[in-house]
């Protein structure tokens, strides 16, 4: 432990996945954790049941998740590989086909149930018995000095740490209380999220329509099932959220072609805001952000968790590669990691941006110029196979 007596070398605020996974990285290179977080501790779920938010996990994220002690704990038959994926546009020409295979990879993705993964981090901890978990617990005040930065909780606690990191989410309060900007633009979308049985067997492959109410996303479950994201105006949202079970089935397997034949909602349908925020930037003196407070994009690329690990990887690999007796908070070391983060961050933003406003805009031209454009890139494998391995990092 290199931190002063009673001073932590990191106190992380926000104990979801990315938090959770940092706070065991940061942990296993010999720093002093605090982890606070605003939730109280999970209870496990009911054992046959699905949890309804699933993610796609990339391989390198996997491995990453691997080394820390964490991705054997997850339950083999609850996790599924993605092997091929199949992208449409809003005319037949438009489809994209991507194949592991074909990439020389084993898989394009996992599909992971949330609670399910939280549960083996939160797991991994305890078993180390060094990080300090303090939660549920609400963050009050943030001051910094020249020598440490002090939180103090909303029951009085005081945490004081050479670095606060913030994986608070998108409205990050550690950001708004360092001072750092965001600049924010509203989809006037709702991802709307459900799990489904399905009558025909999806073959490890996810499957995305472009359509001109949306874009809908099957990804596959562990044997007939799927998991369903579908982002779309804020009432057509509400419409499908009005929904019985029966109605929602046969509306998203209209809209899915009956690709997985009939449907059956396994879980209740949810629905999440979508919006687009820059954050102006992702370090300050004794602070940094990661994780949804540090970037939020549209989830059409369903890259947002997996943005989040690679910070994670980014910031526990400066921490860990510091100089001897280098403090934590060191803004020169902090820039290290925001400028190493810049390009991956920058590129995911505009180019879900980008699509979706592409894909939304109601025009016969663009609609010629986006479908052709998704055939000539499936007619490329090169290209398609620089995508697969950006995506796969």
């Amino acid at each position: 432990m290199t931190a002063g007596h009673g001073c932590h070398d990191v106190a992380i605020v926000g104990g979801g996945l990315v938090g959770a996974s940092l706070a065991l990285a940061l942990q296993r290179a010999g720093l002093y954790v605090a982890l606070i977080d605003p939730q109280a501790p999970q209870i496990p779920p009911v054992a046959d049941a699905w949890g309804s938010r699933i993610y796609a996990i990339s391989p390198g994220n996997a491995d990453f998740l691997e080394s820390l002690g964490v991705w054997s704990r997850l339950n083999a038959q609850r996790v599924q590989r993605v092997e091929a994926m199949a992208i449409c546009g809003d005319a037949p020409a438009g489809r994209l086909e991507f194949s592991a295979y074909e990439a020389g990879l084993r898989e394009l993705a996992y599909i992971v149930e949330g609670s399910a993964l939280l549960q083996a981090l939160r797991a991994a901890i305890a078993d180390t018995g060094q990080v300090r978990i303090v939660c549920p617990a609400q963050a009050a005040s943030l001051q910094v000095e020249a020598d440490s930065a002090q939180l103090t909780l909303a029951d009085g606690t005081r945490i004081p740490a050479q670095l606060v990191i913030g994986t608070d989410g998108g409205d990050s309060w550690v950001r708004r209380a360092a001072g750092i900007t965001a600049r924010v633009s509203d989809y006037r979308q709702l991802g709307v999220v459900a799990n489904f049985e399905t009558e025909k067997n999806h073959g490890g492959s996810a499957f995305q329509w472009f359509r001109a109410d949306g874009v809908l996303a099957l990804l596959p479950l562990p044997g007939k099932r799927v998991s369903m994201v579908w982002s779309v105006t804020e009432d057509h949202a509400r419409t499908l959220l009005a929904m019985d079970a029966q109605a929602l089935a046969d509306a998203v397997g209209a809209a899915s072609g009956g690709v997985v034949g009939g449907l059956r909602l396994m879980t209740p349908a949810a629905g999440f805001p979508l919006r687009l925020a820059h954050i102006d930037n992702l370090v300050a003196p004794r602070i940094a952000l990661a994780g949804d407070a540090a970037h939020h994009v549209h989830p059409l690329a369903g890259q947002g968790v997996n943005l989040g690990f690679r910070d994670v990887r980014e910031l526990a690999a400066v921490l860990a590669g510091r100089a001897p007796l280098q403090d934590c908070g060191d803004l020169s070391l902090l820039r290290r990691y925001a400028r190493a983060r810049r390009e991956d961050i920058a590129t995911m933003a505009l180019g879900t941006d980008v699509l979706q406003k592409l894909f939304a805009a109601q025009s016969v031209w663009l609609s010629g110029a986006r479908n052709s454009g998704m055939a000539v890139v499936n007619r490329l494998p090169f290209l398609k196979n620089l995508l697969i391995r950006h995506a796969a990092a």
